[in-house]
């Protein structure tokens, strides 16, 4: 859908929630004034590489650094020991594995991991992850295991790329000439990179078994969980008239920014102050993370995020880079940079996605889902993180999607591999999710010969019936899934698109096909989710509005400051943003599980309320009337019943700092803070339509059309909801079509580079033909739901059942992603043979 775009000064304050104006973050990054960490430059700056693991799985017997130490420009070598010696513990925050998700029983079960919830995996409590890490530093307890991840390896690599050893130079080439001369002895350890495999291993020591890779988890399972009610699905299995199988995979795939991470850092040892300049989308959690690993108190850190390019969940926690940048400023007295290579990113940054799932689905004679069960195994990497132990949890607890089920029963094994660990990435859970029940809805059509839409109408949850609780103990806001449904099928013109197949194919001799994906996520903060929002005016009336998130393309600036406009009834353009800074936040929760709008949003129009709560006693003070006879509207304060006696919101900000017209009572100044809690979730949903063509003779899939209507409630920016949702969307389809991380037999990363690793081109990206329909969450006072991840979310499945949906005919029913020319090829020719 086009949406018109409205001039800032042609939209009025009390209009401008709702209205599309321009962004205004766009002018700076479009004229080349962004100004990213790599920009940043300071005097006799050191520059930091890392020499990463060529092996993924080996002991490391030595590290000789003389050579290195002893190269033209180079300042300083390090190894763990170094870090040792320099007082440090050399390691990152570790990952907690809760007692409960170590315990198995006899038929290999996890503890009741109670009903599940997505939001460890999407990083919206600050995150602890790390992709980096070394030896096993595992310490177990009553109460579970903590598995550090050093900085640098100590005795052991556990991925390709793993940082081993750190080099400062004077010039940033020269830094990585040195990484040349170092030289480690390793004794190579068997890999394990594939799931199954890995899952299978029985101990270290077993020849017919896979190599530990952990010493606290012997058959490379760390954790094992559960969630929903086992007897009562297998009761809904016994009564079922048809049960329908399937066994989806999600694919690996490697968070791809246009900036790589970066950081920058400077100490100054009079005051023991520390600054760090860095991309990143959760300022505070790195502040947190940089006192933990320096053992300095966190007032004397101050972490700054200048412009971002791109995170996506991978850069929510801080990497060795970053935390080695810091400890180099301070022990060498100079600014120190880090700017990872592309390559650096693609072996140690985290990764994302990879699950293998069974599902099955009991029906009724009419079709009714009367219940689901299923075995998630997801991939963990190398290392354990909080995201990768949390996202599989997210995934089975969104199994149910938009569907009303009887019940469900669902186990997680979260199984270590030598590769790069896993943690979150654009959905963090859900996209895995909707994948997995939107292929088995349309697996349950075709058992049924039913149309896929006629069979997500007759099992979708009633808009009657929200809030919802899942049988796998997900809890819905509200919802609308049929009118969603509805509304793309008419923009489609679905009965006349799936009419049109055959005569369309026998033009080109390409298959045509339709797929659906009926999604439902959860995002948004949680109950006892918390994000600051603070306000300031100033006596001329501008705004100055501080906040927690961080801005990361999203257009946070524009957004927040369309809210308070309304609120104060001042110009947008009057409002400055301030995120990123934690001298100037105090505290925040970042930007991660579309949780920016929903919280910080709603913490803005409190802080507003508060602002206008302390303006209506300043107003009354000098209207001579009682505050409650007050009424603001409009940037004024007026006595009701009297519109001609008012004073402006301006006028109003100028007296706040005048104490001679202020009540005695009353302190000068107009300044609010708040931090918002939502009463729950938000349950963004939408359908998603695609129109494929497949060229049997090469396996090529071209999507002819998309359609998406998409349910975020209700939109203060809709060209910005727009915009999130086609981002999304062509995320979604990278991973449909293109994107795999790929690693070989001995752990080698075969994907390391952008030569390799396949993501869409503008070309390959359709137009997006994009609606909405608004049904507010009651959980907070906005009615907002987050949108960052609704287009990756409700997209990959659709593409996926419009190829299977065209190549039916030709016998092939299932496919995984990604459809590569070479998998759709293969499937058409083992379907003839």
């Amino acid at each position: 859908m086009g949406l018109d775009t409205t001039d800032p000064d042609e939209a009025r304050p009390g209009e401008m929630v709702g209205t599309s104006v321009q962004r205004r973050e766009d002018r700076r990054l479009l004229t080349g004034d962004a100004r990213y960490t790599d920009d940043i430059q300071h005097p006799r700056t050191g520059y930091l590489a890392l020499l990463g693991s060529q092996y993924a799985h080996a002991r490391v017997e030595s590290i000789e650094t003389g050579a290195a130490e002893a190269a033209d420009e180079v300042v300083a070598v390090y190894t763990y020991d170094d870090l040792v010696d320099a007082g440090l513990d050399g390691t990152m925050p570790a990952a907690e594995l809760d007692a409960e998700d170590l315990t198995r029983d006899e038929d290999g079960d996890g503890a009741d991991g109670g009903g599940g919830s997505s939001e460890s995996a999407d990083g919206g409590g600050g995150g602890n992850e790390s992709a980096d890490g070394g030896d096993d530093e595992s310490g177990e307890s009553d109460d579970g295991v903590s598995v550090a991840r050093p900085l640098l390896a100590d005795d052991r690599v556990r991925y390709q790329g793993q940082p081993v050893a750190a080099v400062v130079a004077t010039e940033r080439y020269a830094a990585f000439d040195a990484l040349d001369r170092i030289d480690v002895d390793y004794e190579r350890l068997d890999a394990v990179t594939d799931l199954a495999t890995a899952a299978d291993g029985d101990a270290a020591d077993d020849v017919d078994g896979s190599p530990a890779i952990h010493e606290f988890a012997p058959d490379n399972v760390a954790v094992e969980w559960e969630t929903g009610d086992r007897e009562a699905t297998e009761a809904a299995f016994d009564r079922a008239a048809h049960t329908v199988s399937l066994a989806p995979s999600n694919n690996r795939v490697i968070p791809t920014a246009l900036e790589p991470r970066a950081a920058v850092a400077q100490y100054q040892p009079s005051d023991e102050q520390l600054v760090v300049e860095l991309s990143s989308q959760n300022p505070h959690a790195v502040q947190e993370r940089l006192s933990d690993a320096l053992a300095l108190p966190r007032h004397r850190i101050t972490v700054r995020v200048p412009d971002v390019g791109g995170g996506f969940g991978a850069k929510l926690q801080p990497y060795s880079g970053h935390i080695l940048a810091a400890h180099c400023a301070m022990d060498l007295d100079r600014p120190v940079k880090w700017q990872a290579r592309r390559t650096d990113d693609f072996l140690s940054m985290v990764h994302a996605r990879r699950q293998d799932t069974e599902i099955e689905a009991a029906l009724d004679e009419e079709g009714h889902i009367l219940g689901l069960r299923g075995e998630i195994t997801a991939d963990l990497g190398g290392y354990p993180t909080a995201g990768g132990v949390g996202i599989p949890r997210g995934t089975a607890g969104m199994l149910c999607g938009a569907y009303d089920v009887d019940a469900g029963h669902v186990t997680v094994r979260g199984v270590l591999t030598n590769t790069a660990p896993i943690s979150a990435y654009r959905g963090a859970g859900r996209p895995e999710a909707a994948y997995v029940i939107e292929r088995l809805a349309n697996a349950c059509a075709r058992e049924l010969d039913i149309d896929p839409a006629a069979f997500r109408r007759r099992n979708f949850i009633d808009p009657d019936e929200f809030p919802a609780e899942t049988a796998l103990g997900m809890e819905y806001d509200s919802g609308d899934y049929g009118g969603a449904l509805d509304r793309a099928l008419e923009m489609v013109d679905y009965d006349d698109v799936r009419e049109g197949d055959a005569s369309d194919s026998a033009v080109d001799g390409r298959v045509r096909g339709v797929g659906l994906s009926s999604y439902v996520e959860i995002c948004g903060g949680w109950e006892g989710d918390i994000e600051s929002g603070s306000l300031r005016v100033n006596a001329d009336g501008q705004v100055v509005v501080a906040t927690g998130t961080q801005d990361t393309g999203q257009g946070h600036a524009t957004t927040y400051a369309q809210v308070v406009s309304d609120e104060l009834g001042v110009p947008a353009d009057d409002v400055e943003v301030v995120e990123g800074d934690t001298d100037k936040v105090t505290e925040g929760g970042g930007t991660a599980g579309s949780r920016s709008l929903p919280m910080a949003g709603n913490a803005v129009r409190r802080a507003s309320e508060k602002i206008v709560e302390k303006g209506e006693a300043i107003a009354a003070h000098r209207l001579e009337a009682a505050p409650e006879d007050l009424e603001f509207a409009d940037g004024e304060f007026r006595v009701r019943g009297a519109p001609d006696r008012g004073v402006s919101f301006r006028s109003v900000a100028e007296a706040a700092y005048d104490p001679g017209s202020l009540p005695e009572d009353l302190e000068p100044g107009l300044e609010a803070s708040t931090y918002f809690e939502p009463e729950g979730s938000t349950a963004p949903f939408g359908t998603h339509v695609a129109v494929v063509a497949v060229d049997p003779e090469t396996g090529e899939v071209e999507i002819e059309r998309f359609v998406a209507v998409d349910d975020v409630g209700p939109q203060v920016n809709p060209k910005l909801v727009e915009g999130q949702i086609v981002g999304g969307i062509a995320q979604g389809i990278g991973q449909a079509l293109y994107e795999e991380g790929v690693y070989d037999e001995s752990g080698n990363l075969a994907t390391a580079s952008l030569q390799d690793y396949a993501l869409p081109k503008a070309f390959d990206v359709p137009d997006i033909e994009w609606d909405s329909t608004v049904t507010p969450s009651p959980n907070n006072p906005l009615g907002v739901k987050g949108v960052g991840e609704a287009g990756t979310i409700g997209s990959m499945a659709a593409v996926v059942n419009a190829a299977i949906d065209a190549l039916e005919p030709l016998g092939v029913d299932d496919l995984d992603m990604p459809l590569t020319e070479e998998r759709v090829w293969t499937a058409i020719q083992n379907a003839e043979e």
